[in-house]
Formats: C-alpha cells, structure tokens, sequence
C-alpha cells in the first residue's frame, strides 16, 4: 500500500486495513503531541485513495473487515469525498463490518448534525476522540483547540448522529500532586458522564522530547505525576464514572497497570486492583518503564 510518512492508528485497530485519506492532522499543534509533526497537512487526491482501495481488494486484503481512514482526524475531510470512499470501500471489500477514524474536536464542529448523520449512516461507523482532559483551561494550555464546553459538544454532536465514539484521556497533563490529580479526574469523569461515549480508554502522559511539554519539564513548569500519582488518578477517575455498560481500558503500552473492564459492572474488581497495588506500594508490580512508549 502507499503511504506518506509514519502511520499511527488506535491500539484495538491492529487488525485493520489502513486507508490514507489525509496526511497529517488538521490542528497539529497540541503540546504533548510529536505523530503529525514532520507531516504537511493535505488531503489525498481522491482519485489516488479510489486506486489504493482498488489495489488492496486485489489482494488478501479483500477479506478485511474493518477498515480505519488515517491520518489523524479524517473527519475533517469534505462529506463528498468521505462518501465516495464508503461507497468504495463497501463495494470493495465483501466481508467489510466496520469503518473507523480519528475525530478532533475543531474538525467535528465544522460539520454540521446533518453532515455527521450522513456520512455515519455512509458507513462510517466509530470515531476516536482524544478528549484528553474535562479542564477547561488545561485544554487551553495543551492547544487542543476548544476548551471544555468545545469539547463536550464535538463529543455529543458523534453520539447523537450516531457514532460509536471511543474518547481517550491522558493521566498526568495537570502534573504532580495529589489536589491536581483529583481536580482533573473530577472534571474529566463529569465530561465522560455527560459526553455519554461507549468506550473510554486513559493513557499515561509521557514527555516526548521535540514537543512544548517537554519544554515545560525540562524548565521545571510541570513536574510529571509519580507512577502511584497516575494509578491514584486512575483510581479517582474510574471510581467517578457513572455510565453503564462503557467499555474502559487503561492496558495501553503507556499505562503502568493494564486494566480492562465494563464499567459500572466491573468497577469494584478494577478498583480492588488498584488499591491492591497502590498500598504495597511496590514497583515491582508496575510496567518498567523500559516498555513503557506511545
């Protein structure tokens, strides 16, 4: 297949056929984030992205049935384009159950209800949205682009046009300490609880060198969260999530404790495990940050 560049998908895609609608991401300027640095945004020419399905159907790939559109929020994408690569895509591929992609907030909003509901119905069928946090003016500061009613309405606008929308935060943006970390899973659950999603996974915050939050550590303006400090926010944000039945996930490459559950059903085993390790207070327990990588 062609492809420009590093390709990045979410960890429960691995099984996918990778389509490269755009090159990079449209917003491109969040703090703590290097995927999309080295990239020129610009969309594919159409006529190159029908000839890569072409190409793909004419290989083993015509048995994939799940298919996610990269790069980083193909959402942005104008909703004739999106169409007529559904549209390919369905016809393409016979055993195809499920399209996917990135959705950043800014790129959400520029759709309208009646936009989402179309190219959902098209077959595009779950979005992820990197939610990051439910602080306002921690939003602000890592330049997602919205602050948290933004945010919040990028969210519900995917739910209500029907999207099986997956939302992802990172533990640690607010730093060391315990009043910080407790404030962000406070506000974060309320946002989760309100956004209504069907899967949430957490990720851990790493300092990424080449990025402005790393900047900020190394001037000693944010000082990271202590392996315990990320479990107890986890902890805090678990123990505060209301939805039933909501897929969460915290087993990604890097989070210190693999956990996956259902929440609410599942909320007193994970929470049970948590405080299991955060009272040994043994690292032993923990994923060495050896393989520890986003």
């Amino acid at each position: 297949m062609r492809y420009e560049g590093d390709i990045y998908r979410p960890p429960g895609e691995w099984k996918s056929y990778l389509l490269q609608c755009t090159v990079g991401c449209s917003h491109n300027t969040c703090t703590f984030c290097t995927m999309y640095k080295a990239k020129r945004y610009h969309v594919r020419p159409l006529a190159d992205v029908l000839e890569d399905i072409q190409m793909a159907a004419g290989t083993w790939y015509r048995n994939t049935e799940t298919v996610f559109l990269c790069d980083g929020d193909a959402i942005d994408l104008p909703v004739d384009y999106l169409l007529a690569v559904l549209d390919a895509l369905y016809k393409s591929f016979p055993h195809l159950r499920r399209v996917t992609t990135y959705a950043g907030p800014l790129s959400t909003l520029r759709k309208s209800p009646e936009e989402l509901r179309i190219i959902r119905q098209a077959g595009l069928q779950r979005a992820y949205l990197g939610v990051e946090t439910g602080d306002d003016a921690l939003l602000r500061h890592v330049k997602k682009g919205v602050g948290a009613e933004g945010m919040l309405r990028a969210g519900q606008s995917l739910v209500e046009a029907g999207f099986d929308l997956w939302t992802i935060v990172i533990t640690g943006l607010e730093g060391a300490g315990r009043d910080a970390l407790e404030r962000n899973a406070a506000l974060t659950a309320k946002m989760i609880n309100e956004m209504r999603p069907k899967h949430l996974s957490s990720m851990t915050l790493m300092a990424i060198e080449g990025t402005p939050l790393y900047e900020e550590v190394q001037r000693g303006e944010l000082k990271l969260q202590t392996p315990f400090e990320s479990l107890l926010e986890v902890r805090q944000l678990v123990s505060q999530i209301q939805l039933e039945d909501l897929h969460y996930t915290s087993n990604h490459a890097s989070n210190y404790l693999p956990i996956k559950g259902t929440l609410t059903r599942d909320r007193d085993a994970i929470l049970a495990q948590l405080d299991q390790v955060l009272q040994s207070g043994d690292p032993a327990l923990l994923r060495d940050d050896a393989y520890r990588s986003l």
